[in-house]
């Protein structure tokens, strides 16, 4: 079959066969390369999109690359559930079948070291978000609103009492007691963010913590404390979930999410 290799993943041979229904990256079925006793999964691509210069230009269109990645995506969950594949980058790209065999002969020492150490593991994500508390400008701007509702609505309705104004030195000490516990919620969330990584890196062999998701791109409400993940032998995921759930509803005003299995993205140390 003509065009070019599309490569997954890279693995250890597996007996369990993928499903005969599974497709990858342009609508095709993945196959297996085998190589020196490491496998690496690969789908063929029409180079009238993964050549480098149209390549290039697709990856400039999000609808184009969401389709895509969740396509690649799709192979990479199938095989978290027969193997622990070792997962690269989004659109790695050879000629052929003896570019690619010539890439795991090159890192194969590299490959094995990686894929001993994540056999049998998994990555669970989990994130700590903090209820975003009303601001003073917005509550001052609802106060505002309000009055001004009242007033064009004064013909139908008693005028309201007036209302005592605030001193200067009133007003500040009102903004100190707001921001006060603005600080003291972040640090009740942080606080908590902090106990829980601990006790559920007593259930991971390793663990990375991540930036913060950006609210404008993630479109998570709230405010994200903490982004972490942790590789976990299948054989303690079922008790690591379950702690997850018992920690839920410890603390109001704080929202668990918890993501996984995966395959050991966040663990490979293979960018490409």
């Amino acid at each position: 079959m003509s065009g070019l290799r599309y490569v997954y993943a890279v693995c250890r041979p597996f007996g369990t066969p993928l499903s005969a229904q599974l497709t990858g990256v342009a609508g095709v079925p993945p196959k297996q390369l085998t190589h020196h006793g490491l496998v690496a999964v690969v789908g063929h691509v029409p180079e009238e999109d993964f050549a480098e210069r149209p390549l290039r230009a697709h990856l400039e269109d999000l609808e184009w690359l969401g389709a895509t990645a969740r396509a690649h995506q799709n192979v990479i969950d199938a095989l978290t559930v027969v193997t622990s594949p070792l997962p690269l980058r989004l659109a790695t790209v050879f000629l052929d079948d003896s570019g690619v065999r010539t890439m795991m002969e090159q890192r194969e020492d590299a490959f094995l070291r990686t894929l001993d150490r994540l056999d049998g593991r998994v990555e669970w994500g989990v994130k700590v978000y903090a209820e975003s508390p009303e601001s003073p400008e917005s509550s001052a701007n609802t106060a505002s609103a309000a009055g001004t509702e009242s007033s064009e609505n004064s013909d139908s309705r008693p005028a309201p009492s007036p209302v005592k104004p605030v001193s200067g030195r009133d007003y500040l000490r009102q903004r100190r007691g707001q921001h006060r516990a603005h600080e003291e919620k972040w640090e009740r969330a942080e606080e908590f963010s902090r106990r829980l990584h601990e006790t559920l890196s007593g259930y991971a062999e390793e663990t990375r913590i991540h930036a913060p998701q950006n609210a404008a791109l993630s479109h998570a409400p709230g405010r994200n404390v903490l982004n972490a993940a942790y590789l976990v032998p299948r054989s303690e995921s079922e008790a690591f979930v379950e702690l997850v759930d018992r920690t839920k509803d410890d603390s109001p005003g704080l929202r668990v999410e918890l993501t996984g299995p995966w395959a050991a993205y966040s663990f490979s140390g293979e960018d490409s």
